[in-house]
């Protein structure tokens, strides 16, 4: 049995972790933007569009210059340069935001946001595969549900420090906005970049995968041919749509509707990040050799842990914490929800999706902090969905899975085109911002929809046995 590199292992979760910070950081620029250089709503989503975006240039640059060369990318620079390669790229898209803070510069800020997701790409191509290879393959998925798990302590986190900085403190009432201040949060990471970046190029971590697999567009061609692939795309496109699309818009819809200010908003942008982490960590249980009634206590006690660390997190920044607290009967709902799922990722797209679906009506519909609360739980029915598309879209590809993954995670630009959506329909004149959340109403209804045609798909293929453990986004 292979041992875990436990050193390597460490570091790479810690990448999953800057995944995750800068993803959810962004909820927090978009307001503070906004209203510093006094943009439309619209505008202040090519913040997420511009992130988001660059995962796509980069796989889609991935594939021409392996097409180009006849070989893989990291097959030929291996594993280890990628990875560092990746992490340097981040890093000079860090040194960006010092020019665009101290201009005030929108473009620049937009730049700097695309360098650092063009990085992000090439670590997200090469992560996944290295995380199985740094030990026993049979617990690869345990070490990436793990992986998962300290991604979204980034994103519960992030919102709160980059508002911390740029606001002197949450529970304060300075309102000041303090662009320069900006600067320290993304300069620190740019620094982690560049010294995780020497550690891989030093590190034991194998520069060769045995399973790799080649990204010709043959294969391209071959794999896109499958329902399961290009549905599963169109589903990944819009379900990271509909997540970075309900809480980038929430800033705005707290500011108009409940009049809360920029200072004050990064706790509830927080609270839909945690709901991810919650929900991951609810199933998390499952992917360990646990008894079934252990397992059963851990899906109880996890999602409560996971809860429990939004709350130490805010409570360090000097926040209120009893208006939280009635949140707790939607993590319960979310517990009940995985034991009727029973982990079949047919069956949690179908009910995580129409729990959504309820979840946003009653926040168009509702008012007050009943809409905050409806609108932050779709983070809870968005976070074992993922894996679940994910493992329906590759199911059955055999020695095209690799290349149906890479097709599958181009698709993450759905994070900025729904978003950019959703702040076009949020103007006065269109739909106004609560009900410009109907965009993620029929977001939820093409997911069910690809849940019930991929199942049907799949069993005229003859495949019928997959599991969602161990995916994760």
């Amino acid at each position: 049995m292979k041992n875990t590199n436990y050193g390597a292992f460490g570091t790479l979760v810690l990448i999953f972790f800057f995944w995750g910070f800068v993803a959810a950081s962004n909820d927090i620029l978009i307001p503070v933007f906004k209203k510093a250089l006094n943009l439309s709503q619209l505008q202040s989503q090519l913040i997420s569009f511009a992130f988001y975006v660059a995962y796509t240039v980069g796989s889609i640059l991935y594939f021409l210059i392996s097409a180009i060369l006849k070989q893989d990318i990291l097959n030929k620079i291996g594993y280890r340069n990628g990875l560092a390669l990746g992490l340097v790229i981040s890093a000079l898209g860090t040194l960006l935001f010092i020019p665009a803070s101290n201009q005030a510069s929108f473009p620049l800020l937009i730049s700097g946001l695309f360098t650092v997701g063009l990085g992000f790409s090439l670590q997200q191509i090469a992560a996944n595969p290295l995380a199985i290879q740094m030990g026993d393959p049979s617990k690869g998925n345990a070490r990436l549900s793990l992986a998962g798990g300290i991604n979204n302590v980034g994103t519960t986190i992030g919102p709160v420090i980059v508002s911390f900085a740029i606001f002197g403190g949450l529970g304060s009432s300075n309102t000041t906005l303090n662009l320069e201040a900006v600067q320290t949060p993304y300069l620190i990471l740019g620094a982690a970049f560049i010294v995780a970046a020497l550690v891989f190029k030093l590190s034991n971590v194998p520069d060769k995968l045995e399973s790799s697999s080649g990204t010709g567009t043959g294969n391209i061609l071959a794999s896109l041919k499958y329902p399961q692939v290009y549905l599963g795309m169109i589903a990944i496109f819009l379900y990271v749509g509909v997540e970075v699309a309900t809480a980038s818009n929430l800033p705005e819809f707290m500011k108009q509707k409940l009049g809360t200010s920029e200072n004050q908003v990064a706790p509830y942008v927080s609270l839909f990040w945690a709901s991810l982490m919650i929900g991951r960590w609810t199933s998390a249980a499952g992917v360990f050799n646990l008894s079934k009634n252990l397992k059963s206590i851990l899906g109880v006690i996890l999602p409560f842990v996971a809860f429990g660390i939004f709350l130490l997190v805010n409570w360090i920044a000097g926040n209120n914490l009893a208006v939280f607290y009635p949140y707790l009967g939607i993590v319960v709902l979310l517990i009940i929800a995985d034991k009727l799922s029973q982990g079949n990722p047919v069956k949690q797209l179908i009910l995580y999706s129409f729990l959504a679906i309820v979840a946003l009506v009653i926040g168009i519909f509702a008012s007050g902090m009943i809409s905050v609360f409806a609108f932050i739980s779709v983070g809870l029915f968005c976070s074992t969905l993922w894996p679940c598309i994910f493992t329906l879209g590759i199911a059955g590809m055999e020695e095209k899975t690799n290349t149906a993954s890479s097709l599958l995670i181009m698709m993450i630009m759905g994070g900025g085109f729904i978003s950019a959506l959703q702040g076009a329909l949020a103007d006065d004149s269109i739909l106004g911002i609560q009900q410009s959340y109907w965009v993620g109403v029929f977001c939820f209804v093409y997911l069910a929809f690809f849940a019930w045609k991929v199942n049907s798909a799949l069993k005229k293929q003859g495949i019928t046995n997959f599991s969602s453990d161990g995916i994760n986004h």
